[in-house]
C-alpha cells in the first residue's frame, strides 16, 4: 500500500512541477534569461517538493528510515524516467539538451533536485514530527 500511495504523491509532484515549468517558460524566461529562469524555477520546485512531501508524509504511513528512503528513491527514479521520456519523446529534445540539465558545472541543477527527492520523505517526516521505528524486528 505504501508503494501505491507513493506513486500517487509522485503524481502530485509531477503536476505541481509541470505548473512550475509552465510558469518558467511563459513568464520567467521572457522576463529574465533562460539561465536565471531555470535557477528560480529550481528553487520554487524544491519548495514544492518539500511542501508536498510534508503534506503527505503521514498519509504514507512509513515509519522507518529505510521506508522513507525507498520512497524517495522511487520518486527519484520515476522523475528521472519522466524527464527523459518527456524531453526526448514528447518535446523532441536532443540527448545533449537533456544532459544539460544534469551538468552542475554549467548551472544544471537536476542532480541536486534528484537528491532532494530522495531526502524529501525524511525531511518531511522530521518537519511533521513522525516517530520513526528503526528496529530491525519492526
Amino acid at each position: 500500500m505504501i508503494f501505491l500511495k507513493s506513486i500517487i504523491v509522485w503524481l502530485v509532484f509531477i503536476l505541481a512541477e509541470s505548473v512550475n515549468g509552465t510558469v518558467r517558460t511563459f513568464w520567467l524566461v521572457p522576463a529574465l534569461d533562460d539561465f536565471w529562469a531555470h535557477q528560480i524555477s529550481f528553487f520554487t520546485g524544491s519548495i514544492l517538493v518539500v511542501a508536498i512531501a510534508t503534506i503527505f508524509v503521514k498519509w504514507l504511513h512509513a515509519n522507518r528510515t529505510s521506508q522513507l528512503l525507498n520512497i524517495g528513491i522511487l520518486w527519484m527514479l520515476l522523475t528521472l524516467n519522466f524527464e527523459i521520456c518527456l524531453g526526448r519523446f514528447v518535446l523532441g529534445y536532443s540527448w545533449q539538451q537533456i544532459a544539460a540539465d544534469y551538468n552542475l558545472l554549467n548551472g544544471g541543477l537536476m542532480p541536486i533536485g534528484l537528491v532532494l527527492l530522495i531526502l524529501a520523505p525524511l525531511i518531511a517526516a522530521k518537519i511533521r514530527g513522525v516517530t520513526l521505528n528503526n528496529n530491525q524486528t519492526a
